[in-house]
């Protein structure tokens, strides 16, 4: 049986923090996702999601100095929890996405439809 942990995100860029580590450039970003629907009453209502995301540079990710705040982004990669203990002593709990491959978008119309 083959094991997929695969996430496909396109949204528009949050914060940005790039650094350097060992040679090679990580940009660590949020990436907002919007899912638009009518509630029971017929307002409408939109549903923004934030998601974590670690881009570090190679061959499918590239041009991180080019990042900003409300880049339209296309990320693939993988879905990673993280448990860790904080200064407080209690154990807390993140979710992140580590990109395997990162496309800033000038176009909608780059985005083709894979449903």
């Amino acid at each position: 049986m083959e094991q997929i942990n695969k996430i496909e995100l396109r949204g528009l860029v949050g914060g940005v923090k790039l650094q350097e580590v060992g040679g090679k450039k990580v940009a660590r970003f949020t990436v907002a996702t919007n899912l638009a629907y009518t509630d029971r009453n017929g307002g409408a209502v939109i549903d923004t999601q934030w998601h974590n995301v670690n881009a570090w540079e190679g061959k499918k990710v590239s041009g991180l100095e080019n990042l900003k705040k409300g880049n339209k982004v296309w990320v693939t990669g993988r879905i990673r929890y993280n448990k860790f203990t904080g200064m407080d002593g209690q154990e807390h709990y993140s979710t992140e996405i580590q990109a395997n491959k990162l496309t800033i978008i000038d176009d909608d119309d780059a985005f083709p439809c894979e449903m």
